[in-house]
């Protein structure tokens, strides 16, 4: 089982209505075809980490330091703002920008285009999601021992295997792939992408 699949096991019905609830989404479906998005983006963003040397060193320490996974024994209560632990492995935002940096208006606005979510939607999910990724990678390194190398693996692996899955994972690494030059927003924006994604999420 990928990491993406892994986190997906925990968006119950209960969950994916917290989430809606939280950043305001039209109803649950919207909600849970935009995880599935969120999810890739993250994903591609962490692999792009574990792949540079110093990034690569950086993202290490900081699943050590603080994300063991304790985040995901109740994720209703993290969704609620009733965390108890490491206030440093709750923070989305504080994680989005070491990962995405000066890209991450740039990855929400992909995110938006992909779900109908406002941007502002899109930003609040993927805070919200980050902590959970985290946790899960950090989980996995300690119980199995995973090097740098086996974290880029892993994250790679999931990658690969949800490209292949749907139109929507490989448009999102096209866009990280471009560095967020907006080159691949502009495909999104076109029919190529509209039809390819509201195949997919039913639109």
């Amino acid at each position: 089982m990928d990491i993406i699949d892994l986190i997906k096991q925990q968006m119950t019905p209960d969950v994916i209505n917290g989430l809606t609830e939280k950043i305001g989404a039209e109803n649950p479906q919207q909600t849970e075809s935009a995880v599935d998005a969120a999810l890739a983006a993250l994903v591609s963003s962490m692999k792009r980490q574990a792949a540079d040397p110093e990034r690569g060193n950086a993202f290490v320490n900081a699943l050590d330091r603080d994300h063991d996974g304790s985040i995901l024994d109740n994720v209703m209560d993290f969704i609620g703002g009733n965390f108890t632990g490491n206030s440093r492995a709750a923070n989305g935002m504080g994680i989005l920008n070491h990962l995405l940096g000066e890209r991450q208006s740039g990855v929400f606005d992909m995110l938006s285009r992909i779900s109908g979510l406002s941007n502002s939607q899109s930003g609040s999910l993927m805070a919200m999601l980050a902590p959970l990724v985290m946790g899960a990678l950090g989980r996995q390194r300690r119980q199995a021992g995973l090097g740098i190398g086996d974290l880029f693996n892993l994250l790679n692996g999931a990658v690969q295997t949800n490209t292949q899955r749907a139109a929507h994972h490989s448009l999102i690494e096209k866009f990280l792939d471009a560095d967020g030059d907006g080159s691949i927003l502009d495909d999104l924006a076109g029919n190529l992408g509209k039809g390819l994604f509201n195949k997919f999420f039913g639109k």
